[in-house]
């Protein structure tokens, strides 16, 4: 399922004032696509992700998951979208689950509505072994290891086999082989079903396995990764935030000139004296 933002902006009231979540989001994601939305605490990452699932409205812009349109769609439109074709894993896999049902059983609970509305989900063991549950799957929740936890709640969002699977932080608070074990199994969910997905990290490590990487700075697309070299992304206006490692070398306030040189843009500040000096390609 393809998702794209055009000219996203969410804005909430905090302690008498207007604070802006996200200043002008413009994004796409094929279908089938992998990606990790990146950035600092407060940057606008899971708010980004709620507005993909259609849980807020933008206060401006447009959100389009496959053929809908999110800021136009009526609430029981998004929650027959959300009932067959977009699926939010929240952070922390028990809030996700419900305590007192086996794994199997959370996703047959899970699949209640989507069985209304289209009526051909798989079968919840089907579902339970597309996530590498196996002999777990019909254990209780309290002797399950925080990775398996993980894994039934990842089962939980791909009870309806979405189209868009949504997963705020999923290997939060893993060790590394457990962590290693989900983004395996988040892949191969990715491979085996075509399911889009998109989730959030702080983690390098988990960055450095994704295909593409999506960096929101200031509630804007501040980069991207690809096969692990990082980009700016030039934005509608004119707008070029800088990666990290350059904006590290350079004050707030400094004056930088473009310069073509060979066909590549050199960005050279003011206090530089030779043009050689403290350039970074662009």
């Amino acid at each position: 399922m393809r998702v794209s933002t055009r000219g996203l902006v969410l804005i909430y009231r905090s302690e008498g004032h207007e604070v802006a979540a996200l200043s002008g989001v413009d994004l796409d994601i094929e279908a089938g696509e992998m990606v990790g939305l990146l950035g600092p605490s407060g940057s606008g990452k899971s708010t980004l992700l709620s507005l993909l699932a259609g849980l807020f409205r933008p206060s401006a812009g447009k959100v389009f998951v496959g053929p809908h349109e999110l800021s136009s769609a009526t609430p029981r439109e998004l929650d027959a979208l959300r009932a067959r074709e977009v699926s939010l894993m929240l952070q922390g896999a028990v809030r996700n689950l419900l305590p007192y049902f086996t794994p199997i059983e959370n996703v047959r609970f899970a699949q209640g509505a989507a069985r209304v509305v289209r009526g051909d989900v798989p079968s919840p063991e089907e579902v339970v072994a597309g996530v590498g549950l196996g002999d777990d799957a019909h254990r209780p929740l309290a002797e399950l290891s925080p990775g398996h936890l993980q894994l039934a709640a990842l089962a939980v969002s791909m009870a309806t086999t979405p189209g868009l699977l949504l997963a705020d932080e999923p290997t939060s608070q893993l060790d590394h082989e457990a962590r290693d074990l989900v983004l395996e199994r988040m892949a191969l969910v990715n491979r085996e079903f075509g399911t889009t997905i998109v989730l959030v990290t702080h983690d390098p490590d988990v960055a450095a396995t994704l295909p593409r990487t999506i960096t929101i700075r200031d509630g804007r697309v501040g980069g991207e990764g690809r096969s692990g070299e990082e980009y700016a992304v030039v934005t509608p206006d004119g707008f070029l935030p800088l990666p990290g490692h350059v904006r590290e070398n350079l004050l707030p306030g400094t004056l930088v000139r473009f310069h073509l040189e060979d066909g590549n843009y050199l960005l050279l500040p003011e206090s530089s004296e030779q043009p050689s000096e403290g350039r970074h390609r662009a």
